[in-house]
């Protein structure tokens, strides 16, 4: 049987464009949004090259340009733009049976109410974190542990990277998730991304904060996980930042 990312790419990997388009959106994905001088330089391709490859899939409506930030004072010409993918080209890498889902979810809450799609949210979230936990134990601290989390989440198809962030006191690591299988329907249902952030929380033994999610129409889902806290906590707290904070991950040019 054909895997879903290989079904929804076949059509364009007959070619060695198709083949470099799919690198172009997978790269966008995976560490977006980014520009095209660095998509350039990390797929080895020309200037030219790449900006075909991103009107082409800005064209379809699979990714979308944004002034990049800069850091100090900008230079003469025109803004530098950074692109990442839409939620129509996430669909690309896989957003199987969204439609079913979202259905089954509102049965769901007509039914059995909100107490019944935040049961099954917790479940969920145990079965996709909680069963990493024995492996994600055997890290030294939070950090580390944040690190085998991410491995373990992009086994699950969740393109995730643990990075350190901030300094001092407000030092910590941002767990980033560039790509959400369940991105669609946790729009309609935030209680999968509530229960996933308790979830991460109770797997890495502290309290961690939800800064943005690809729900919400962030380009990824990032989860700060400061490093300041004694490990011997385990009353586990989860916050979310309101919609329009951007995470370190996003500021950068």
């Amino acid at each position: 049987m054909k895997s879903a990312e290989h079904a929804t790419t076949e059509g364009l990997t007959a070619s060695g464009d198709g083949r470099t388009r799919v690198a172009v959106a997978r790269m966008l994905m995976e560490q977006g949004p980014v520009t095209a001088g660095e998509i350039a330089a990390a797929l080895e391709l020309s200037g030219p090259a790449v900006r075909r490859h991103l009107d082409a899939l800005m064209a379809d409506g699979e990714a979308e340009a944004r002034e990049a930030a800069v850091r100090g004072r900008r230079g003469r010409g025109r803004p530098a733009r950074s692109y990442l993918l839409t939620g129509s080209g996430r669909a690309r890498f896989g957003h199987g049976y969204d439609d079913l889902a979202v259905a089954a979810l509102r049965y769901l809450a007509e039914h059995g109410g909100p107490d019944a799609v935040e049961g099954f949210a917790r479940s969920r979230a145990r079965d996709l974190i909680g069963s990493a936990a024995s492996a994600v134990g055997a890290g030294d601290g939070p950090g580390s542990r944040a690190d085998l989390l991410a491995g373990a989440l992009t086994e699950r198809g969740y393109a995730a990277q643990a990075r350190e962030a901030g300094s001092g006191e407000h030092k910590g690591v941002q767990l980033c998730q560039h790509h959400c299988p369940v991105a669609h329907v946790a729009a309609e249902f935030p209680a999968l991304c509530e229960a996933e952030t308790r979830a991460i929380a109770e797997v890495l033994g502290t309290h961690v904060q939800r800064l943005a999610t690809i729900a919400r129409g962030d380009s990824a889902c990032t989860t700060h996980v400061p490093l300041g806290i004694p490990d011997t906590q385990r009353e586990y707290e989860t916050t979310t930042v309101p919609r329009g904070r951007q995470s370190a991950h996003d500021d950068r040019s």
